[in-house]
This record gives structure tokens, sequence and C-alpha cells, in this order.
């Protein structure tokens, strides 16, 4: 039974071919298959695709993926089956995604459907950008959530959702129930949500991730101390001290000043700054944080 696929994708897909495909019009059946190319489909219709011993139902917003040399049985609805597609090999060999031949795509329907677009309008032009915007569907799809699926590694849509607007809104002022509202959820749906995902509460997480951001400034920049806080959220200097000593160990001033040409290699690879004890000195007013 064939109900997941392993996805490589440490190198971007090779597009062979993406368009738009009206099936349904000679028949209320086909069967083929693909002998070397993968292949993507976002549905706009309802039928049944069957392959390797197993029946998927199709609904619009539903994505499938198929591997080479599958064959494939497709049962339409209606006599017109509108469905964007795109067929390319995947030239990797790392590590493998396991995500489902069928998904609900819900919420990211749309995203998916003008990245594809993307994909169709590029591949007549530059099979380069044709191949990063099929890599993005691709990476996406190892996101769903497949309906009635609990599957590991796999993040509740409005946790998605939540991520991404606190991303987008680090410099400016977050609070939990606007982050709620945003991702359509409840206040404390959101708290259990974040604490289950990263063990974190909401207030934690963004802390973080206004210190991780700074971190980078701190060590790969030359901005100034309170631009810095200012772009990561935390404008009040007292404030952007105290985060930047409980989660980065070390003052903003001594992160930077701990980290020269071998910190600037070190900050890619993730390491956490910490200065050198002689240089770590607990600073009490804002101002000797500049």
């Amino acid at each position: 039974m064939t109900q997941h696929v392993d996805l490589t994708l440490d190198l971007p897909p090779h597009v062979e071919n993406a368009g738009v495909g009206v099936h349904g019009s000679a028949g209320p059946h086909d069967v083929f298959r693909l002998p070397r190319l993968w292949q993507l489909h976002l549905y706009g219709y309802s039928g049944t695709l069957e392959l390797g011993g197993s029946r998927h139902p199709i609904r619009p917003g539903h994505v499938s993926l198929v591997p080479p040399d599958t064959e494939v049985h497709f049962h339409y609805d209606a006599t017109r089956c509108e469905h964007l597609y795109a067929h390319f090999r995947l030239p990797g060999d790392g590590e493998r995604r396991r995500v489902p031949v069928m998904q609900d795509a819900a919420a990211d329907a749309a995203v998916l459907a003008g990245l594809l677009r993307q994909t169709v309008a590029a591949s007549a032009q530059s099979s380069a950008r044709a191949s990063a915007e099929l890599w993005t569907v691709l990476w996406r799809t190892t996101g769903l959530t497949a309906a009635g699926e609990n599957r590991p590694g796999s993040r509740h849509p409005a946790l998605r959702t939540a991520v991404a607007h606190i991303e987008e809104h680090l410099a400016g002022p977050l609070s939990v129930p606007a982050i709620a509202r945003a991702a359509g959820v409840s206040h404390t749906h959101l708290t259990r949500l974040f604490r289950e995902d990263t063990g974190h509460t909401v207030v934690a997480y963004i802390r973080r991730r206004r210190t991780e951001r700074a971190r980078h400034l701190l060590i790969a920049s030359t901005l100034a101390i309170p631009a810095i806080a200012a772009t990561v959220g935390i404008p009040d200097l007292q404030a952007f001290n105290k985060a930047c000593r409980k989660e980065l160990g070390a003052s903003p001033r001594a992160v930077r000043e701990g980290h020269g040409q071998e910190g600037l290699a070190q900050a890619g690879a993730g390491a956490v700054p910490r200065a050198p004890q002689r240089r770590v000195r607990y600073l009490p007013t804002a101002a000797q944080t500049t």
C-alpha cells in the first residue's frame, strides 16, 4: 500500500514540464506513468487517485506527489477536471523527508497555487527560476499536516501562522492575544501549542527569537547597539541588556567584543556567543550597554 513517498530536497529539482492539466473530457478514467519523472498535482476538482494498491480521495486544494515509474489511475467525477502540475527530477541523495502521497493543503493551497503558477510561467523562460519556485513548493509540502493524521515533526497550521506572524513583526510590539487572533485560535490554545511544540511560552519564544536576531546583528554588523535593540523590538536598552544576559549569557557589548574574526566565522555555524570571562562586566545602567 503506497501511503507515503520520500523526498530528497538537499538540491533543487530539475523541472521538465509544468502547466495546467485538463482531464476528464476523453472519459472518466486515465491510466499512465512517467518512467523517469516525479509528478506533483494541485487539484481543483474531485475524484480518486489509485497507485500501489491504495486509493486516495481527490478534493479541491489537495496536493499529491507520485514518484517516478509509478502507474497511476485517475477517476474523475466531472468531464472537465483542472489541476496545476509539475513533472520533475530530484537530483539530491541527502536526508529523506517522508510525506503523504495525498495531502489537504487547506489554508496553504492558495500559496502553493501561486508558487506553481510562477513555476509554470518561469519554465519557458528560466529553468533556474522554475526550479527555485518548485523547490519552495516541495519544501512547503513537507510541513503540511495531512487530514486526520498526526505526523511527528509536522506543525499545527495555527502554530505555523503564529510563528510566521512573529517573524514578520519582531521589530514591533507583539502581544499574545494579537498573535492568537492572527492565527485564528484562542489565547489558551495558542499557549498550549507553543508549549507542546517548542517547550516555551509564547513570550519566551518571542524573547528567544529577538535575541537570536540581535546576536546575529551584534556579531555580523557594525550597527549601533541602540539601533539593534530597536530593530529586534526591544528599544528599551535596560530591557535589551537583561534579555541578552538571560538568553545569550552576556551583555550586548560583551557579545560583540567577544567575537573577532573567529566569532564572525562561528556565528554562521550557530555558535552561542559568550565573551571571555575577563571581558564580561555586569553593567547597571542603560547608557553603559552602548
